[in-house]
This record gives C-alpha cells, sequence and structure tokens, in this order.
C-alpha cells in the first residue's frame, strides 16, 4: 500500500473559479489534504449562497478585469489554482497576480494556446521571483505528461510517443462548452522533432479492457506544449476515441451527474501513453473515474510537492520537468486510479 500523502499543514491555497465543477473537486481536495483553501469567484452572491463559510472556507470576489480585486483575494495563500476557464481568458491575469504576490500558480488548462502562452510570458518572471507557474496540471495535460515522462524514463530521447484516450461518455460541464467555442486556435502536434500544425488523421488503438479495440481520431490537447518543454520526441500525436465526441457534439448532452456523495460520475476513462525508441517500447496508462474529478488530485499533489520545496527548478515548468514522474503517480494510488507502467 502506498502512504497517504504528507499534510498540507494548513497552509492557504487560493482557488480561483472555486465554484466550478472542478473548483468544487479541487477545494474538497485541498480541505482532505490539510490545506486551507480560499475560495475565489465572480460571483459574490453565489460565493454567499454556497455555504463555504459555514464550513470554515473563507470565501473572496475576484474579477480578472480588475487587478486590486486580484491582488485582495490572494493576500496570504501560498499559491493559487485557477480552475476558471477558458484559461485564454484568465491566465494572464490570475498568473500576473500571483507573480506579484510571489506565489505559485497553477491551473487545469486543456487549452493548447494558453498553456504555451503561459510558458512564454511567464518563465523569466516566475524564475526571478522563485515561484513556480505550472498550467495544464489536470487530466488533459499533466496527467498524460507524467505517465510519458514516467515511460520514457532514462531515455535521452524518442522516436515517438502516442497517447489514446478512451471515455465511456463524455457530459461536458457548461465550462467545457464555452471553452471549445472559445478555442478557436489550431491545434499542434510535435512531428520531425518540432511543433508543427495538426493535419488530422483517423485510426483504430487497442486499449486494455473494458475498452478494447476502439476508433479515434487526433486529438491533441494541452499535453503537446507540456512535453515539448523538456522531452526530447521526434512525433508527439494524441487520439481520443469516437464515444466522447459524439456527446461533445451534441448540444442535448446532459452536464456531469453525480453517482457518490463526493460528487463524482460514472464516466470511466483509460489514457494510455505508447513511446518507443528503436526497438524498444514502453507503455503507461492510467484508468479510472470522471475525468474532472481526478483533475483535483492530480493539482492538489503538484501543490503540496512545491510547497514542500520537493519541485526542481523554479519558473514556468511542465510537471514531467519538475517532479520525479513514477512517485508522482504512485502518490496518487489512494485515489480510484490504476497506473500501471511496462516495457522498462
Amino acid at each position: 500500500m502506498q502512504p497517504e500523502p504528507r499534510s498540507g499543514q494548513g497552509r492557504a491555497v487560493a482557488v480561483f473559479g472555486a465554484l466550478g465543477h472542478t473548483g468544487r473537486f479541487v477545494v474538497a481536495a485541498l480541505r482532505r489534504h490539510g490545506f486551507a483553501p480560499i475560495a475565489i469567484g465572480r460571483d459574490g452572491a453565489a460565493l454567499a449562497a454556497s455555504g463555504l463559510e459555514t464550513r470554515g472556507v473563507p470565501v473572496r470576489t475576484a474579477r480578472v478585469d480588475d487587478p486590486a480585486s486580484l491582488d485582495h483575494a490572494l493576500a496570504g495563500a501560498a499559491a493559487v489554482i485557477n480552475c476558471a476557464g477558458p484559461f485564454l481568458d484568465t491566465a494572464e491575469a490570475v498568473t500576473s497576480a500571483a507573480l506579484r504576490a510571489r506565489i505559485h500558480y497553477l491551473d487545469v488548462t486543456a487549452e493548447q494556446t494558453s498553456a504555451q502562452t503561459t510558458y512564454v510570458r511567464c518563465h523569466g518572471a516566475a524564475r526571478d521571483a522563485g515561484v513556480i507557474v505550472m498550467p495544464a496540471m489536470g487530466f488533459y495535460g499533466g496527467l498524460a505528461d507524467l505517465l510519458a515522462t514516467a515511460a520514457a524514463a532514462d531515455w535521452d530521447h524518442a522516436d515517438a510517443i502516442h497517447i489514446g484516450i478512451a471515455l465511456d461518455s463524455w457530459q461536458p460541464t457548461r465550462g467545457t462548452r464555452i471553452t471549445g467555442q472559445r478555442n478557436t486556435a489550431p491545434r499542434q502536434v510535435i512531428s520531425d522533432g518540432k511543433l508543427s500544425p495538426l493535419v488530422g488523421s483517423q485510426t483504430s488503438w487497442d486499449f486494455a479492457g473494458p475498452f478494447g479495440r476502439q476508433e479515434v481520431t487526433e486529438l491533441p490537447f494541452s499535453e503537446v506544449p507540456l512535453m515539448a518543454r523538456h522531452l526530447r520526441v521526434m512525433e508527439l500525436r494524441t487520439y481520443l476515441n469516437h464515444a466522447p465526441l459524439r456527446d461533445l457534439r451534441d448540444a442535448t448532452t446532459p452536464l456531469p451527474t453525480a453517482a457518490d456523495d463526493s460528487g463524482r460520475s460514472m464516466q470511466t476513462f483509460l489514457l494510455d501513453v505508447i513511446a518507443r525508441k528503436g526497438s524498444q517500447t514502453r507503455r503507461a496508462m492510467a484508468q479510472g473515474r470522471d475525468i474532472y474529478a481526478i483533475t483535483a488530485p492530480l493539482i492538489v499533489e503538484a501543490v503540496r510537492r512545491i510547497l514542500d520545496g520537493e519541485a526542481r527548478g523554479s519558473g514556468a515548468l511542465a510537471p514531467g520537468e519538475a517532479f520525479d514522474a513514477k512517485s508522482y503517480l504512485q502518490a496518487l494510488a489512494p485515489e480510484p486510479l490504476t497506473i500501471v507502467i511496462t516495457g522498462e
């Protein structure tokens, strides 16, 4: 059995977008691990009606177009987690406020452009301030980066990293739909060792059970700019099976439905990473329930490691660059998540 993550020791961590679907999971995970979350939102009335204050969680109102309100909201926090998408609209303002406060910043964006822009804009300032800025520390982005880093392990480069994502369904949040409408930038892959525009293709993927063989469409997310920062890979491709795409395209697909007291839905996922170098092949897989819910323990573990001084360096970093990937994934074992790494 893996040890429980160390306590947050009452350290204050601000959550911007705390009343959103993912934000609620993050606030709950912070409390469960001994942190003191500060709930930040744009709607003061909704925050007051949320009942968070009666449960000991302070609430503060802030808007991305009001820097002073952000500065006030982040006062006393050791880090801020941004859960409010579209991140193309929120990341710049919240990272700027975090850098002014000289505190760590993390977000859960799946948007390639947002993650890449954060790296370019914030790396030098974060390094000078001695803090870490970490975009895309969620199911899309961070989890794939950690799995790929663990699979590549001691390799100096990889000829190819292919990522297969299988979801049995996708009940998108309102935020997911708004982000999809806002995120119109061309997607990128890595081809011939450099970032290149997505051409797109369809193929099939042999997933482990219960998914099995699935038809998939090439659809890269924020894992691409993350891996491009620290992994030498000639080709990086990401594929998603068709069931969640049908749900996303259907305007009548309902919002996520809670299946237990934690709010976790019955959605199941499998994230499969295959790395190749010459004749060697390695595989790393993560399997569990609810892509929104699993983002919470992923990002809270990042906060814990950063605040405990276990991260490597400062600046705008990818998770596989900042942390030991294998120990990080092992630390998630108490969560409803199965990790398998083969071919080492």
